[in-house]
């Protein structure tokens, strides 16, 4: 029963008894059980938000930050500042709001880390338990002693002993990967040697699943996620229906941030302590270095040779972050009391970091600045009005001819079956057949057009079995122009991960080449396949 339908009912109750020491007894009940619920729920819906200058930022350290990145070979997707756990500067890029998820990647296993956490502090485990302890059913004939010695912490360190990460081993060839991670050798005593290996983190969600009978995201559900206001989340499962735990979670991009200000504040939220401070001192402190014969030359600029902790990196600066590929940040920053939360699509996440350092860092003050309206409106303007690219608006005398037409597909080479086309009102529909299904899409002509699919977009970790397993559509944002006379360009912008996919097709008479092309094939001058006309 929601809140509004609780007062309704208990107003309607108090209003039919005369007696007024009943009506005060239902008085007292409304302000004791429903009120504070009524009002702490507003409290964890949203941060206040304030000005930079008020909390002691410099509004054109920001500007000068949002410049660099437009100047910049990274494509973000949104922003978030907080300083003294106030929102101080929030922006998306247009097709991206925020109102939507992104997929975060490895920024995924700082969650998993504090469901440990929770585990931990319940007593359901430790970090000193033995891993083999908690499968039995699923060990090798022989156990190895390093295997033996394997414990919850060297998981949580990414101190394994593997030789090699075993992740795609054993997620893209295997249904029980839990039974596949123990029987990969283990070549160095745990604890040893640092080694990123994401089926690890893989092992931690199973491990809480196994001790608490609930899958990570229902674990956290009402231990972090409903004291924070965090709603809506999703998290991939492997084919047995535990959640992947190093990847897979989707979240707001002021989710993120309410994750990290919790850290910040020492697990503290809204005055409760929901996590235990204990946890988050022993999971944001070094636990191994990476790289520990590297020159100091190189750790002096390297944001990932700072030390390891638990799922979480050290970061320069005296900062640490939760990580996720191709630009998922959380850095939290406690000498300087902030958070950011970044959401993006780069290559180079280092480059990535060091505009934070570069323009953010300097910007932040002990002591509330002077107020700068004429900056402040500039910054503000700057931040309402960011976007991504749009596709040109060019049209070509072939769209009419096009218009229409279905072409069969060389589906051998990896297309698909059949593409058909329909032009109407400044709106290219696309119809794809496939083996999954036919999928329809909408682009639009200088702008973009919402709509959601099931069809799968790029990923990472598109090869792994149950391959983002039980999430909804994929919301989508498409929009199209000519290139040439000849060449129809479609991109369609996966708006909840931090992908595209650029639909190229080449129109020659009867024939059709097509090309769709992501970040993870840019580089592939093979996948160019052809496609014939239809004809009935």
């Amino acid at each position: 029963m929601s809140t509004k339908n609780r007062l309704h009912r208990m107003n309607a109750l108090s209003s039919r008894n005369s007696n007024p020491l009943i009506r005060n007894v239902f008085i007292v009940l409304l302000t004791i059980f429903v009120f504070p619920f009524q009002l702490y729920a507003q409290e964890i819906t949203s941060f206040p938000r304030s000005t930079p200058e008020a909390e002691g930022v410099s509004s054109s350290g920001i500007i000068n930050f949002l410049d660099a990145v437009a100047k910049s070979k990274h494509e973000f997707h949104s922003f978030m500042m907080l300083r003294h756990g106030k929102v101080i500067a929030e922006g998306w890029w247009s097709p991206y709001r925020p109102d939507l998820k992104h997929t975060l990647y490895s920024t995924s296993k700082s969650f998993t880390a504090t469901a440990v956490g929770f585990a931990v502090a319940e007593k359901r485990l430790t970090v000193d338990d033995k891993v083999i302890t908690f499968f039995p059913d699923d060990l090798p004939e022989t156990i190895s002693p390093y295997l033996s010695e394997l414990r919850v912490k060297h998981l949580l360190s990414m101190s394994v002993g593997h030789q090699t990460d075993p992740t795609w081993e054993v997620a893209a060839n295997h249904e029980n990967w839990v039974k596949a991670f123990l029987a990969t050798p283990i070549i160095h005593e745990p604890g040893t040697r640092f080694l990123y290996n994401s089926v690890a983190t893989y092992m931690l969600s199973a491990i809480v699943q196994k001790v608490t009978g609930e899958k990570i995201v229902d674990y956290l559900k009402p231990r972090l996620f409903d004291p924070l206001g965090i709603q809506g989340m999703d998290w991939e499962t492997d084919p047995r229906g535990i959640n992947t735990g190093g990847w897979g979670l989707r979240l707001k991009t002021e989710d993120m941030t309410k994750f990290g200000q919790l850290f910040l504040q020492k697990g503290v939220w809204q005055g409760r302590q929901i996590l235990p401070s204990a946890w988050v001192e022993e999971a944001t402190t070094m636990k191994i270095e990476q790289d520990p014969g590297a020159p100091q030359a190189r750790k002096d600029t390297s944001d990932w040779l700072q030390g390891y902790c638990y799922q979480m990196w050290r970061s320069r600066h005296n900062s640490y972050r939760a990580d996720g590929a191709y630009g998922q940040f959380i850095i939290i920053m406690p000498e300087k009391d902030a958070v950011i939360a970044i959401t993006a699509e780069t290559p180079d996440m280092q480059s990535e970091l060091n505009l934070v350092w570069e323009y953010i860092l300097p910007s932040i003050h002990t002591e509330a600045l002077p107020a700068n309206p004429v900056e402040l409106q500039k910054l503000n303007k700057q931040l309402a009005s960011l976007a991504l690219p749009l596709p040109k608006r060019n049209t070509s005398v072939l769209e009419s001819k096009v218009a229409g037409k279905t072409y069969d597909c060389d589906s051998d080479n990896g297309g698909p079956d059949s593409m058909g086309f329909v032009f109407k009102d400044s709106v290219c529909h696309l119809v794809l057949e496939i083996d999954s299904g036919t999928y329809r899409f909408t682009f639009g002509a200088g702008q973009w057009k919402e709509d959601e699919t099931t069809k799968y977009g790029p990923y990472l970790v598109s090869a792994l079995k149950g391959n983002r397993m039980g999430l909804p559509p994929f919301k989508v944002a498409g929009s199209y122009t000519w290139k040439s006379e000849t060449t129809l360009e479609l991109t369609l912008r996966y708006i909840e991960s931090p992908h595209t996919e650029t639909i190229r097709c080449r129109f020659e008479g009867e024939l059709i080449f097509v090309d769709f092309e992501s970040l993870f094939n840019a580089s592939d001058k093979t996948k160019t396949f052809k496609g014939v006309l239809h004809k009935e």
